[in-house]
């Protein structure tokens, strides 16, 4: 920890440099975070609850799915860009030799400070979310944090598994942002709305439901899914998938003959 605590603030040190450039990238990322739950709030005015989900239900899903997004990218842009700054590069043969396990090395590389951003426009828009169904309670942030913990681990994983496919790549595949960036998209949403196979794949296989919905319908609609203690347990998955992605990374590890050019 205290290596890793080094990494981190040096890549803090290295983005303060410039602090023009840092300011409106958090600013940046902030308003097109913004714009983004913009077009979430215009299409429930337009076309109405999305079976039953009002804006300040879907609030409180936007907010946890995006603050775990925000963590996950700022902490994770080692693994998510592991073809082109480690393997094409052949800079991954350095870590390698370093008497150091190559995930701290790798969850060191860079914290994204912009992340900010959206971590803070998801913070307002949960908290609002979380005001108007029933106030903010010790239970709703317990919720709420438990969920935010398993969000991050499965961004992370997806991240990590990314990173692993680039073992056999070289370069990053980039239909696989179809989901990360399309699963924050996604999960913004009920899961209801979706058809039994999609939801089935995001409770089971890339747990995008377990981390957000389920929990979420505990604070929401209490007197129907209180007593749905699983729910409030299923973020578990969310870590599960993390642990998963890692040993998947360790294989690719083992395998790694070097490349680079």
């Amino acid at each position: 920890m205290k290596l890793y605590t080094h990494y981190v603030r040096l890549s803090v040190a290295a983005q303060l440099q410039y602090r023009t450039a840092f300011y409106v990238q958090v600013v940046g990322h902030f308003a097109s975070s913004g714009i983004g739950f913009l077009g979430v709030w215009t299409l429930l005015a337009r076309f109405g609850n999305f079976d039953g989900w009002g804006p300040a239900q879907v609030s409180v899903l936007y907010g946890l799915i995006n603050i775990a997004f925000a963590i996950a990218e700022a902490f994770g842009r080692g693994f998510d860009a592991f073809g082109t700054d480690f393997i094409r590069t052949g800079e991954f043969d350095r870590l390698l030799v370093r008497p150091r396990s190559t995930i701290l090395q790798l969850l060191g590389h860079e914290v994204r400070l912009r992340s900010l951003g959206r971590l803070s426009q998801g913070l307002v828009v949960l908290i609002f979310g979380l005001s108007a169904n029933g106030g903010i309670n010790i239970f709703a942030s317990a919720v709420c944090l438990w969920c935010i913990i398993g969000g991050v681990a499965l961004f992370i994983g997806l991240f990590v598994f990314q990173a692993t496919l680039s073992f056999w790549t070289i370069e990053t595949l980039e239909i696989l942002n179809v989901f990360t960036y399309g699963g924050v998209q996604a999960a913004q949403y009920p899961m209801s709305i979706y058809a039994n196979w999609i939801r089935s794949i995001f409770t089971y296989v890339i747990p995008f439901a377990a981390v957000t919905y389920y929990p979420a319908l505990v604070i929401i609609q209490p007197e129907r899914f209180g007593h749905h203690l699983i729910f409030v347990a299923s973020p578990v998955l969310g870590i599960a998938f993390l642990m998963v992605a890692l040993i998947f990374f360790s294989i690719g590890v083992r395998r790694y003959v070097s490349a680079g050019g």
